[in-house]
This record gives C-alpha cells, sequence and structure tokens, in this order.
C-alpha cells in the first residue's frame, strides 16, 4: 500500500485537513500509533527510536545522529539558539516571512544580540546581503527557515552554506514545513543544525521534533559547559540517543507514527516523493491560475509544501477560508500575520495525490463562483489536470 491510496478514515466525514501543517495522517500512522503502549526506557521503544533515526537520516542529507524532543517546532527552534549561543553572543537572522521573525523574537528573549536581514515578503533571499553583513561581524550563527509557509519562499541553503563554510558562524536551518517534502541535503550544504517536526510533510500529529547538529556546531556547544538549557540541552539528548533512547519520557506513540510514516517514504521511494510534491503543488499553482489566483510568491524557489494565492482584490481571505469549511468542510489557511486577509494557504505536504489538489480545486472554483468572481466553469480542473497529464 502507498501514500497515494492509502485509505483515510477521516475521509468519510467529509473533513478534508488542507492546511500547510498540521497535516492529514494517513491510516497507516494512526494504526501504528494506536498499538499498547510500551515502556519508554524498554527494548521496544529503543529499537523503535534507532529505525527511525537510520531512516530520517537520508531524508535529512546527513550521517549526524539525530535527536528527537517531545515537542512542538517552536521548541526546538530555541533549542538550536539555547544550545549555540546566549547574552554576550551575536547572530544574524533572516527574515523572509513569520517563522523568521519568530527567530527574532525568541533570541531577544534570550538576551542574544540579534541583528536581522529583512526580505521583502514573496522575494527570495539575497544571498549577497547577507554576505555583506558577515563581513561587517564575527556572528555565532546565521539562522534562517528553510521554507517559509507564511510565504511560500525557500531559502537557498547551499548558497547560505557556502558563505560560513570557512567561517566560524554556524548555519541553522528551520525545515519544520520543508523537511519530507523538499530535497535536504544538510552535509553536502554545511548546514551545521537543523531543526524540523512531525506534523507537516512526515504525515505525524503534532508533538515530536528532532535535530540533526553538525561536528563544527558539537564543537561550538562543547566550548561553554555553563549554557543555560536543562531540557533543551543537546549535550544531553546526544548521550540519550547513543542508546537509542530519548533524554527525557518519549512521546511513544508518535515516535512508532513516525517510524511508520518513514516506512511508507521509504517504499515510494524518497526521489518519487520529492518529485510527487512538486508536481502536485506546481499543479495547484496551475489551477490556482486558471482560476483567477496570482501566486504570492514572485521569486524562485518556491515551495513543494505550500501553495500561496494572493486574495483577489474586494475580497478578504478570511472569507473565503470560511466558505470553504462552511460548504465543502475543507480546511485551508488564511494568515495571522501582516498579510491577514491578503492570502489564502494551501499544504502540499504528505499523503496527498493528483485526487487531492483536484478536489481543492473543484471547492476553491465553487467558493470564489459564490463570492461573484467571473470564472469559467471548470478552469481550474482543466488547467490542472492539462499540467499533471503533461508532467506524466
Amino acid at each position: 500500500m502507498t501514500i497515494t491510496d492509502t485509505p483515510s478514515a477521516i475521509a468519510s466525514t467529509g473533513y478534508r485537513l488542507r492546511l500547510p501543517g498540521p497535516t492529514e495522517v494517513p491510516e497507516r500512522v494512526r494504526q501504528a500509533m494506536a498499538r499498547m503502549m510500551v515502556n519508554h526506557r524498554g527494548p521496544e521503544c529503543r529499537t523503535a527510536i534507532g529505525e527511525a533515526e537510520e531512516m530520517i537520516r537520508p531524508i535529512l542529507g546527513t550521517t549526524n545522529r539525530i535527536l528527537f524532543f517531545a515537542s512542538s517546532g517552536t521548541g526546538v527552534m530555541e533549542a538550536a539558539l539555547v544550545n549555540v549561543a546566549g547574552p554576550g553572543h551575536r547572530i544574524l537572522v533572516v527574515e523572509h516571512g513569520q517563522f523568521g521573525e519568530r527567530f527574532t523574537t525568541i533570541a531577544k528573549a534570550m538576551n542574544i544580540t540579534v541583528d536581522t536581514v529583512a526580505i521583502e515578503w514573496g522575494k527570495a533571499i539575497d544571498v549577497a546581503a547577507v554576505e555583506a553583513r558577515l563581513r561587517e561581524h564575527a556572528y555565532r550563527a546565521v539562522v534562517v527557515v528553510h521554507n517559509e509557509s507564511s510565504t511560500g519562499i525557500v531559502a537557498d541553503l547551499a548558497a547560505l552554506g557556502a558563505l560560513v563554510r570557512d567561517r566560524p558562524t554556524l548555519l541553522i536551518a528551520d525545515s519544520v514545513s520543508g523537511l519530507g517534502g523538499i530535497a535536504m541535503r544538510q552535509d553536502e550544504w554545511g548546514v551545521d543544525i537543523v531543526v524540523s517536526a512531525s506534523q507537516k510533510a512526515l504525515m505525524c500529529p503534532p508533538g515530536l521534533a528532532l535535530a540533526s547538529v553538525s561536528a563544527k556546531a558539537w564543537r561550538v556547544i562543547g566550548q561553554d559547559e555553563q549554557r543555560s538549557a536543562f531540557y533543551w540541552d543537546f549535550r544531553r539528548a546526544l548521550k540519550s540517543a547513543e542508546q537509542n533512547e530519548t533524554a527525557f519520557t518519549a512521546p511513544v506513540s508518535l515516535i512508532y507514527g513516525l517510524r511508520e510514516a518513514l516506512t511508507m517514504m521509504h517504499e515510494e521511494g524518497f526521489a518519487n516523493v520529492l518529485a510527487r510534491h512538486k508536481k502536485l503543488s506546481a499543479a495547484l499553482r496551475a489551477g490556482g491560475a486558471a482560476l483567477g489566483l496570482a501566486d504570492f510568491c514572485r521569486d524562485e524557489p518556491r515551495s513543494n509544501t505550500v501553495v500561496v494565492f494572493k486574495v483577489p482584490d474586494g475580497l478578504e481571505g478570511g472569507a473565503i477560508v470560511r466558505q470553504l469549511y462552511q460548504d465543502h468542510r475543507t480546511v485551508i489557511a488564511g494568515a495571522r500575520n501582516r498579510l491577514s486577509g491578503r492570502v489564502i494557504r494551501f499544504g502540499t505536504m504528505g499523503a496527498l495525490s493528483a485526487g487531492t489538489i483536484l478536489t481543492d480545486l473543484l471547492h476553491l472554483e465553487d467558493a470564489l463562483t459564490k463570492f461573484g468572481l467571473p470564472i469559467e466553469p471548470g478552469a481550474g480542473l482543466k488547467a490542472a489536470t492539462e499540467y499533471l497529464a503533461a508532467t506524466a
């Protein structure tokens, strides 16, 4: 059984979870999580942690030990900072959306000195601007969001990694909404700390987070034995990871779920998983354009795990979100930031197929027509179908 033909009990209720996370959890993953509870320090859980770690390494593109935490993605964003920086250190945060700004907020709460490279939302990161700032200060780290789900833009981690490869500066990347749906080659690109979480392209419920730490970052972590961290202490987590355990109580059911999700991804073939995400996100963009919805992104690289549409003049994004839920129980996202009312967002990650995208477009056409937009019947479906056929 593959991801695309996995039956979903939730489908029978008509409820369609189409957010940019959390995403629909496949039946196989839910069944894996429903197994009997076991000792979180026992051999069964250690086996599950070890197998999950082994399967996620190639998805991260690393040979590092993987550290698992019972946490949201924001928790491991904080962990990535607290392990390498504190008062007296200076970091450079690339802000190209809501979650880059969240990194800045976290760092300021930790009394870290923060400089920012502010990128206009919807545009690609200006790597030259980052390089210019690196010539001004000896930063402890450059911090960036790999896949900015608020805007749909992807960071060029290879280019950013090249900037710091021969500097003492670390590169920290949040790939919460990217990992599993967008290529990540941590070791090749020189990304020193990657953090992610379970509820996006990894097809699990929220609550499990992970970190992958390079040898360069471990050297920095080891320089300060007085770092102010307890739960988030990567050194403690590493000692446990070496025993296929977590430092504190593991989210056992989520570990089993992740192992099953990763098994599904490897059965499909990870190259095929990435290609599917790319193809389906592009099909949704093609269909949206035929319905009169412009892509919010003005530059490449665009996300393969979230599609962000501009809301047509005279409409408000929240109204479209509510209409889709009211009429079709299709749950998409608006924006809870400066783009509020101006965009709508679809998740294109995890257990989705061509049928998922075509259904999205049918529901979207119906909603937009009810708001009075002049739409040729079936235009979105036709454009997406033609795109899918052309790229078969």
